[in-house]
């Protein structure tokens, strides 16, 4: 092989990883997400039973309803576990934000992601850009604002 040939195989290589990679990121974009074909929650993700209104954790911004207050700390153990799931079932958990995770600011519904099963609002583009670049962080916030909501 002549080094314009591996230079010209190392270059497609490059281009295709960055294509697959740019859809893996794409994917978690809410612009990819149609919110409005999202189901609203009727399940308790715990025991996949129906809802009691009355049972429910306020976690990472969201309100998940349970089919009895046992199952809260099922998913306080394991948030992600119970999020993912809804994600690939298309379900939509009532969103509680009243403040952008990453300034604080009041939220405005048009920046928004539904992030892993979380729909989460923002104050500004900027804002939605800084979450998307280190969610776990902002999602320790909302975990934090939804906490200190609690004691109110």
């Amino acid at each position: 092989m002549t080094k314009f040939t591996i230079f010209l195989l190392a270059a497609a290589i490059l281009i295709f990883a960055i294509a697959v990679s740019h859809d893996a990121t794409a994917a978690t974009d809410s612009t990819k997400v149609d919110i409005g074909k999202l189901k609203h929650q009727t399940l308790c993700p715990v025991m996949n039973k129906p809802i009691d209104s009355a049972a429910y954790t306020d976690i990472q911004g969201q309100r998940v309803y349970h089919c009895c207050p046992g199952c809260a700390k099922a998913l306080q153990a394991n948030p992600d576990k119970y999020f993912e799931q809804a994600a690939r079932d298309g379900i939509l958990f009532e969103n509680i934000q009243k403040t952008c995770p990453v300034s604080g600011k009041p939220i405005d519904k048009k920046y928004q992601t539904y992030y892993k099963g979380r729909l989460v609002y923002f104050s500004s583009a900027d804002c939605l850009s800084k979450f998307n670049a280190s969610p776990n962080i902002y999602l320790k916030k909302l975990d934090e604002a939804t906490a200190s909501k609690a004691k109110e």
